[in-house]
């Protein structure tokens, strides 16, 4: 098997997810081995995600001060990651991320992890469904077909173009765009320099804040959102020649997304404050043509995504029918289902920002920060002896609950506020 990124995600994604029939995980580990450069560009494109696009509204709502909150988050997410590492030397056998639920916490807690993914899996992909909405609606305006609003036919739209590539078997073609979630990170922020430096929007510093008390839980979520990639960790470090050197990818990973992210957040944030809208994109003119690259960029990666999020939710249903109902008619219906059923929310729900802090709140903190935590601690035997780490782990597992209490309180009543 060949070791291009090309069809890493797949692989990826399969290997932390694919359930068999006892709902344990296959064990689909990836048969080649991957060189250091090779996993740092897999992780990178882990973490390089959606939320780009939010991190300057996210700084928007909580003011600069809600960098020293994102730093936070970035640390502590970073330290996660090598609780995963620690609890895979710990037990050789773990090859997944569920497996890591499981020795911890036994059938509950692959359960709650494998739950916990599979939910965040699918609001991700409604966050896509609605993000091509607002974009083609800030590209083209409005259009009215059957009393449907101009985003709502394009969510419809949207769906209809995805919808064949869900019914794929073989992902590897759209995996050779998914993979380019590095080079989009890097073509948008160099589209945002190009037209604030040389299209006339310039900077502004007079209308920016220092703190918002008021939005920073909608800050903290967003930033959350964006270290949301650990499921996958497992599989990159079982996947590396010299699994020793899994921090150090994790150290590279989190610095340059870091750096990404920070970047965008404050460029994007003193190009449009004070109207910073939920996506940087809807804030470009669409008459010039470095905002042309950056949307057209934007709606491309997550066409291509969808189908390869969703595919492991896919595997999980699917593998749940009893054997007689194991065809391929009705592999169709149900991801033909998912399909309609993210559509029904992305029409219910239009709030990129608000739907992202959601998941960000209650999903990510829980999967990124919270279960890693508290899988060591258990794994590791260490919650039986009073010691310095095993405080630090714990004032992480506070920290996280408080975000994820406060902020998805936040989220969901900003979403109700909003309908």
């Amino acid at each position: 098997m060949e070791d291009g990124s090309s069809n890493i995600r797949v692989r990826l994604l399969d290997n932390c997810y694919n359930n068999n029939n006892d709902g344990r995980i296959e064990d689909n580990t990836i048969s080649g081995p991957t060189s250091f450069s090779r996993t740092c560009f897999n992780g990178l494109n882990a973490l390089s995600g959606v939320g780009i696009l939010s991190v300057p509204y996210a700084l928007a709502s909580g003011g600069w001060l809600s960098l020293i909150f994102f730093l936070i988050i970035a640390i502590s997410t970073y330290y996660t990651s090598l609780l995963i590492q620690r609890c895979m030397d710990i037990d050789p056998t773990i090859r997944n991320y569920p497996d890591i639920g499981e020795r911890a916490f036994g059938t509950m807690g692959r359960m709650l992890v494998s739950t916990t993914m599979n939910v965040e899996l699918y609001m991700v992909v409604t966050g896509f469904l609605i993000l091509e909405g607002d974009n083609l609606q800030n590209l083209f305006g409005q259009l009215q077909i059957f009393g449907l609003d101009g985003k709502q036919c394009f969510v419809i739209i949207i769906s209809l173009i995805i919808l064949p590539t869900v019914w794929l078997n073989n992902m590897s073609i759209l995996s050779y765009i998914s993979a380019s979630g590095v080079l989009a990170s890097i073509v948008l922020l160099a589209s945002i320099l190009w037209a604030a430096l040389f299209d006339g929007i310039g900077f502004q510093t007079s209308q920016t804040h220092f703190i918002n008390w008021k939005g920073m839980p909608t800050a903290i979520s967003l930033y959350a959102f964006c270290y949301c990639a650990h499921p996958v960790f497992p599989t990159l470090y079982t996947s590396m020649i010299n699994p020793k050197k899994f921090s150090k990818v994790m150290f590279v990973c989190f610095l340059l997304c870091t750096i990404s992210y920070a970047s965008m957040a404050i460029v994007g944030y003193l190009m449009f404050v004070p109207s910073v809208l939920s996506q940087i994109t809807l804030n470009l003119p669409t008459n010039k043509i470095s905002s042309k690259v950056a949307i057209y960029t934007t709606l491309v990666n997550p066409i291509a995504k969808y189908s390869l999020m969703i595919k492991p939710l896919e595997n999980s249903l699917e593998n749940q029918l009893p054997i007689h109902y194991k065809t391929r008619v009705c592999s169709l219906l149900i991801r033909t289902t998912l399909v309609i059923s993210t559509v029904i929310v992305a029409l219910a729900i239009p709030f990129f920002g608000y739907l992202m802090s959601l998941v960000g709140a209650f999903l990510s903190v829980t999967a990124s920060i919270v279960l890693p935590c508290l899988c060591f601690l258990k794994i590791s035997g260490i919650y039986q002896r009073l010691g310095f780490e095993q405080i630090f782990i714990v004032g992480i597992v506070i920290m996280g609950i408080a975000i994820m209490l406060v902020g998805t309180y936040t989220s969901v009543l900003q979403i109700i506020s909003h309908l």
